[in-house]
């Protein structure tokens, strides 16, 4: 259900019977020459709506714009700091425990939004210890890897517009993929990219990171139904604690 069409009168009783409100964050970057800009934000709408139905919450509206510092200067990429991102959540979280929810969870579509959730969920956490905070990138994720994918990760922790992210989103948003368009591009990423500030421009100019033509919506499906069964079951857990 979508928060934004509620309306004041009859809306305090539905966040009392439902309690969990679900924000999709994503961003506006790069995304090669066969997704869109707005990649991120498609999959965590997808996604979010696919857990509310699971667990009976509430869907918030999409924050578009995420921490892009590594693809900032790619055409299309729009950026903000963390300590801006850091204090949007902590505003809306503080509006949403005020209004009476007392779970929310964080749905991101975008790895580089994740330092700035965590610190955000501390900050909330230290207001107000009664309001479970959750921001979920995927769980379940790294175990279903090692049955999908092809081709060799070309980074332990990244992946962008490659086999695995298009695979997800032709499960969750074929109509915004493009397969003719997908290409290989297995770029060479420097150890100390893990360890001093590296622009993505100096290692690959199309955004992707790997072989986006392998991409199949069988391989989105099994890391999708993974992630959102992992994502429910632990806001069910959170609800009976509140019950």
């Amino acid at each position: 259900m979508k928060f934004e069409y509620e309306n004041s009168f009859e809306v305090k009783h539905k966040i009392q019977e439902r309690k969990i409100a679900i924000l999709p964050i994503g961003a506006i970057e790069a995304h090669g020459p066969h997704l869109p800009l707005s990649t991120d934000n498609i999959l965590a709408e997808r996604l979010s709506e696919k857990l509310a139905e699971k667990v009976h919450a509430f869907v918030l509206p999409t924050l578009p714009y995420g921490q892009v510092w590594s693809l900032r200067d790619f055409p299309g990429s729009i950026n903000i700091s963390n300590e801006s991102l850091i204090s949007v959540l902590v505003d809306i979280g503080t509006s949403l425990y005020k209004q009476g929810f007392r779970i929310w969870a964080i749905v991101n579509g975008h790895l580089g939004n994740q330092p700035a959730l965590k610190d955000a969920a501390r900050v909330l956490y230290d207001q107000f210890q009664d309001f479970k905070v959750f921001y979920f990138f995927y769980p379940g994720m790294n175990a279903i890897l090692k049955d999908v994918r092809e081709t060799q990760s070309v980074h332990s922790t990244y992946f962008h517009a490659c086999e695995i992210e298009t695979s997800i989103m032709l499960y969750l948003a074929e109509e915004h993929t493009n397969m003719d368009k997908a290409i290989c591009d297995i770029p060479d990423i420097p150890e100390s990219a893990d360890f001093t500030p590296t622009p993505w421009q100096k290692f690959t100019n199309t955004a992707v990171l790997g072989d986006a033509i392998l991409a199949t919506k069988e391989k989105g499906e099994k890391i999708v139904e993974t992630a959102i069964e992992k994502m429910a079951a632990m806001l069910r857990s959170a609800k009976d604690e509140i019950a």
